[in-house]
């Protein structure tokens, strides 16, 4: 079963660029060539957008391809297909990467037994419950990400996520 999504890469070093593609081409199969534009974010970093569309799992490995990498930005997204939930993969530097699955519209779905071992930990005085959920919601990467989301002055501005 096929399945779509894109992957936004927020910044990247010149430098890395190319292999960013050749790691994407690797992942889908065949030759990939990012349209790349500045980010303003990070000055001498560059940004890209790429839909995709392959087979569910894809965007696992993809951002199995680019993790790990010091000073690159990315996300990567998938929508639900009949086979599989939808995903989204975040990544900084600081912060590594971020799984969460996503429903039909695409809503972090937070697994029952990572919403207990949270309750756990906050009753034990291991964790403040607030900043556990922020977590499970990934809301330390989107802060981070945040400023890299918007493209530049007078670019479209894509939002992966608006609170209705």
């Amino acid at each position: 079963m096929t399945t779509r999504g894109v992957l936004y890469v927020h910044s990247a070093p010149r430098a890395l660029c190319p292999h960013v593609e050749w790691a994407i081409a690797g992942v889908l199969g065949t030759r990939v060539n990012l349209d790349w534009i500045r980010q303003p974010a990070a000055p001498g970093t560059w940004r890209s957008e790429f839909s995709w569309q392959g087979e569910a799992g894809t965007a696992s490995k993809l951002a199995s391809a680019l993790r790990g990498w010091q000073l690159l930005r990315f996300e990567v997204t998938a929508e639900p297909c009949p086979t599989a939930e939808g995903e989204r993969y975040s990544c900084t530097p600081d912060l590594g990467i971020f799984h969460a699955v996503t429903g039909l519209h695409g809503d972090i779905l937070i697994p029952e037994d990572r919403l207990r071992a949270a309750l756990l930990r906050s009753q034990r005085d291991e964790t403040d419950l607030e900043a556990e959920l922020a977590r499970l919601l990934g809301k330390p990467w989107d802060d981070e990400l945040e400023p890299f989301r918007y493209a530049g002055e007078g670019a479209p501005v894509r939002w992966l996520h608006q609170v209705v």
